[in-house]
């Protein structure tokens, strides 16, 4: 392990299915400033990319490539960082989606922590591989830094039985099948964000390709819409959210469904992409859906679904004085903003037209009881926050 002091850099690691975002900070009175950041998108597909920016948002980098696996994904991070000066972190920071009943906390990685991560694997089959796979490249490709996971889960560890336990039999539950919560470290951006701003009781809605509505009290989880593992919930880009469990029942019975084709059915083809028939982008369905009727009516659902799932975190708060936006979805699309909180007008929820349109930081009407907030998930910075911390940069 390498010695890291006041000033040092830290690399983050966002793993995605199909991505890797970097980022390298450095750490200012425990605010982390920009050095680099990027990311290879579309991993494993014929067409991928890899651009990357400066401290000061300006491009410095942008070329088509392929990225067959997430390993030549950071091999090519790894050799933009070597051609870049002083860019040489002192620890790097992964986002671990799922570490299972037993990892909870952000920690240092080791042999024992990649075996529970790798049991976790069972509950979040869509990223912990990708994760895995970025994790043990980087050990061989920076075998002198220490490795810190970052988990999603992590904010949620402390929600109240009555949201965290499952309406399952005990014998079950007690193999670690509970309510665990994802996008933590979206909430954590979110909540360092308002800082001493946070109203007592809000709810965050972090809508991307992955959707989750959390319920916030006194700064903590007191209960959020995805459960045992990702796919639960509001509809989302390919998953289903919460589905009627007699259907898979039923798919395994009289369909002679495994276990794999439901995992794709309800991972990979449903949500957005089963509703409409054309794909899980919001913004591909934005354009069909003036000519197409199936279109229109997966965006209609997706914002019924989160609706219903804030409205049900407002009743789980007794009542919210903030609702956030956050997510690509969340930050960038003022329509299906307005669609939610059309609906939640019973709550006082008001926005102004014009700050929706233009996504500015608060977006509702100065009469509403309720206000309503568009903030960035700085998923990267808080990596970077807990990496220097445990590594102690």
């Amino acid at each position: 392990m390498t010695s890291a002091g006041p000033g040092s850099s830290v690399l983050a690691l966002n793993s995605g299915s199909s991505s890797l975002k970097f980022g390298l900070y450095r750490l200012v009175s425990a605010i982390p400033q920009p050095i680099l950041s990027g990311e290879a998108e579309s991993i494993g597909e014929r067409q991928g990319k890899f651009w990357a920016k400066d401290g000061t948002g300006k491009l410095i980098a942008s070329e088509s490539t392929t990225f067959g696996t997430q390993q030549d994904a950071l091999a090519r991070i790894g050799s933009f960082l070597e051609d870049c000066d002083d860019t040489t972190p002192a620890a790097v920071g992964h986002r671990v989606v799922h570490g299972g009943p037993n990892l909870r906390r952000h920690c240092l990685i080791d042999n024992p922590v990649l075996q529970q991560i790798e049991a976790a694997t069972a509950f979040a089959p869509l990223h912990n591989p990708p994760a895995l796979s970025v994790i043990r490249f980087a050990q061989q490709h920076f075998p002198q830094l220490p490795q810190i996971a970052c988990f999603d889960t992590a904010f949620h560890a402390g929600m109240p039985d009555v949201a965290r336990t499952l309406p399952i039999p005990l014998d079950v539950r007690s193999e670690g099948i509970q309510r665990y919560g994802f996008h933590g470290l979206s909430c954590e951006s979110i909540m360092r964000q308002l800082g001493e701003n946070a109203p007592e009781r809000l709810v965050i809605a972090h809508l991307g390709n992955g959707v989750s509505v959390t319920a916030i009290k006194d700064g903590k989880s007191v209960d959020t819409s995805m459960g045992l593992t990702p796919t639960g919930g509001a509809i989302m880009g390919s998953r289903c959210g919460d589905l009627d469990p007699g259907i898979l029942v039923y798919l395994v019975r009289e369909k002679k469904f495994d276990a794999a084709r439901l995992e794709a059915l309800v991972d990979q083809h449903s949500g957005l992409r089963g509703i409409s028939g054309i794909g899980g982008d919001m913004r591909a369905l934005h354009e069909a859906a003036a000519t197409n009727a199936d279109a229109w009516l997966a965006i209609q659902m997706f914002c019924y679904s989160v609706r219903k799932h804030v409205a049900g975190m407002i009743a789980a708060l007794d009542g919210a004085a903030l609702l956030v936006f956050t997510g690509g979805i969340g930050e960038h699309d003022a329509e299906v903003r307005a669609g939610i909180c059309d609906g939640l007008s019973w709550f006082g929820v008001s926005l102004d037209t014009r700050r929706n349109q233009s996504s500015e930081g608060c977006i509702s009407d100065p009469r509403s009881c309720c206000a309503v907030r568009v903030l960035s998930s700085e998923e990267d910075e808080q990596i970077a926050i807990h990496t220097a911390a445990l590594a102690r940069c």
